[in-house]
């Protein structure tokens, strides 16, 4: 069964490197993550043409969510989310690393793209009004 896919996206590629290597420790093989980190030229920022790329290369039949970090990279990740009309592209309103550590072992349990994204958002509001 194909799972859910995700992308996370940060202005800085070293985040998405170490945001990858903490999900790794709890993803199952057939769950794949995808970065967008910086500019297309290395620098701090956010590329809409990085992010359809990575939402390309993890484009599956079970959907792509997506994860971001700050301003910019919300406006970037919609954008380029827009581009696919599928209705199998969603963003995730979560923080970055909560988010895509939660979506990693819920996409691994074999959920759909929609059951991914409101247990993230679930989860993380209640991580919210716990503190």
């Amino acid at each position: 069964m194909t799972k859910v896919n995700i992308v996370v996206i940060s202005h800085s590629q070293k985040i998405v490197e170490g945001i990858v290597d903490l999900v790794s420790q709890v993803k199952k093989p057939d769950v794949h993550i995808f970065t967008a980190g910086g500019t297309d030229d290395g620098n701090i920022g956010t590329s809409v043409e990085k992010i359809t790329e990575a939402i390309n290369q993890a484009y599956s039949k079970a959907g792509v969510l997506l994860f971001y970090d700050l301003g910019s990279a919300s406006m970037n990740a919609e954008v380029a989310a827009e581009m696919f009309s599928c209705g199998l592209v969603e963003t995730a309103d979560a923080p970055l690393v909560e988010g895509a550590y939660i979506a990693t072992v819920e996409s691994g349990l074999g959920k759909s793209l929609l059951e991914v994204k409101q247990a993230v958002e679930v989860t993380t509001r209640r991580l919210k009004t716990s503190e």
